[in-house]
Parts: structure tokens; sequence; C-alpha cells
């Protein structure tokens, strides 16, 4: 797998990471040695970058990674985050309250210090206070945390972060139905020698070209009770994009596939053309789907023609459906 640099971290990892929210349950039940069998093959790939937060499960995803790292030694980076637990989230952060959380993840990872921590999609106005960025750089001076960054919503939102010359990345949902942050954030960041980690990369699914608009999702999958924001951010959810029109988008894309790539690898290679993103973080129920995630890397470059086609799609086609802050 190809490497880039974790902005400045000074870090490199292998540009196709691996997200962990599915690890804590959240997507409907996974075992244990599922989990780890899905790490063990992301690893054996080149992928040394694992985002996951306290949230997901629980917990139960930082306790799953922290054992696969203690118990395979293997060098990986865990990129973890604060801010969304029911006790927190919306109007509960306290210096008190980051500095528990943190705690928290410290001992679930089984670490002294955790390698990033990241805001998860904090409100703006506590964004715009920016006593919590104070709150982060204590941390980084006792030694509990190397770095701190920020997953955000929207470019607005992203643009205040980067106000901080000390933050060192900012997780974004950037995939081919969501490019607002090409012409403004992206080289912002890049100038400013900040990270990029993109989530959602294949929509929730939808990029993956797999469903229709008949396709059902168990009970406790976000994409079944949040797929029009009802309980969180409908950004997070397909893209924002209405579900039944995800279908119809996705389904017009698959004509556009080079031979030889899946639609889900032309997505994350999209993507990765990009060369202000370090790292794209992917999820993978299986073996098998994190193994064909990370083969991503070594695709070739898609044509400059592919990308003006996927610019006009996303400007014609998809831009004035997709909802939510963006």
């Amino acid at each position: 797998m190809q490497q880039r640099q974790l902005g400045k971290t000074g870090w490199p990892v292998g540009e196709v990471g691996l997200g962990c929210w599915q690890f804590g349950g959240d997507f409907g039940p996974m075992a244990e040695q599922t989990a780890m069998q899905i790490m063990v093959a992301a690893v054996e790939k080149g992928t040394t970058f694992f985002d996951t937060a306290d949230v997901y499960g629980n917990g139960r995803s930082e306790t799953l990674i922290g054992r696969f790292v203690r118990d395979t030694g293997r060098d990986v980076r865990v990129a973890t985050k604060f801010g969304r637990e029911a006790d927190v989230y919306p109007d509960g952060y306290t210096e008190r309250a980051l500095r528990r959380k943190t705690e928290d993840s410290l001992k679930r990872l089984g670490v002294e210090c955790l390698d990033l921590t990241q805001l998860h999609c904090v409100p703006m106005k506590v964004l715009r206070d920016g006593a919590i960025f104070d709150w982060l750089r204590k941390l980084k001076r006792e030694g509990k945390i190397q770095h701190f960054g920020a997953s955000v919503e929207s470019v607005e939102e992203a643009m205040v972060c980067l106000e901080h010359e000390d933050l060192a990345s900012l997780q974004i949902i950037f995939n081919i139905f969501r490019q607002k942050p090409i012409a403004e954030l992206l080289p912002k960041a890049k100038a400013g020698n900040v990270a990029i980690i993109v989530r959602l990369p294949l929509a929730s699914g939808l990029l993956a070209g797999k469903f229709t608009k008949d396709t059902k999702f168990v009970e406790t999958d976000h994409r079944n009770y949040n797929r029009d924001g009802q309980c969180f951010n409908v950004g997070e959810t397909f893209a924002g994009l209405p579900f039944a029109r995800g279908v119809e988008l996705a389904d017009a894309i698959k004509l556009l596939v080079p031979e030889g790539m899946t639609m889900a690898q032309m997505a994350m290679r999209w993507i990765l053309d990009h060369d202000a993103v370090s790292v794209v973080i992917p999820g993978a129920s299986s073996p098998r789907q994190a193994i064909d995630n990370a083969q991503a890397s070594d695709l070739p470059r898609l044509s400059p023609e592919l990308h003006r086609k996927l610019s006009d799609f996303y400007t014609a086609e998809v831009r004035d459906h997709i909802r939510g802050p963006y």
C-alpha cells in the first residue's frame, strides 16, 4: 500500500485506513472474532491507521482495538474521538468532561498517551468559543495526547477549526456525492499541513453500487433509523441524500466505472486522487471487504476525463439533493 504523511504529525500512514464504527455493533451485531479478523486483514494489506470513537458501542470499538494492538504488537496509529456521548452532547462540554473521557479512552485502548484525539462533531458554538482547544492543549502538554484534531460536519466548521495553527487533522465527509470541500477547504488544509481524514467514502454503501430501493437494513443500523436525520445529522447517512434518490444516482455512476475496478474501488480512488487527502477510512464488515478496500491504493489514478465527468455529474444531478450541514 502507498503511504502518505498524516499532516503535521509527521507520521507515515497507509493511505487506506480502517473506520471502526462497526466494531461497536452500531450497524448490527459483530462478533469479536470477526472484528479481529478484519483488523488482521487490513494491516496485512498495509493499513496502519484506525479510526474509532468513545461512543462507538459505548467503548466497545476502542476496547477491541486496544486488545488487537496489545495481542498482535502491530504498529498502528489509533485516532479516537470525544464529544458525542449522551452526558456531553450537546451542552456538557467542560474541561472536566474532556479529561474524564480521555482517561476512559486511555484505559480502553490500553495506552498511556492517545495518538490522536478528535472533537467529534461538536456544536459550532463550542468551536467558535475556542476554550475546548485550550483544554486539548493542556492534555497534550501533560502527555495524555500526542495530537488533536476535529471531525466536522460542514466546510464552515472546518474553517473555524483551521484558525488553530496547532490543529493536526480534520476529518470530513468527502466522496463523489460530497464534492464541496474541493474548492476551498482542501487547498487551505494542505497549505497549513493539516491532515485530511476522509470518512464515509462510499456514502454509507451507496457508492458500492449494490443497493436497490428495496434494500433493507437491520433495526440497529443507522441506515435504517437515521436515513432522514431522525437521530443525528442526516449527512452522516447516505451523504445526506434521500435513499431512493441515492440509489438512482449510484446506478447512473455504474456506467462510468473503469474496467478492472469495482465501483467501490473507483469511489475510493477518486478520493485518493486528491493529494490534500492524507488517509481514507472506509469501514469493513468482513475481512474480504477490508482487503478490497486496501487494494484501491494500488489502482491507477482515474483519468482527467473521468474526473470531469464525475464533477459535472455532481453539479448537475447530486448537489441540490444533499440535506444537512455541508
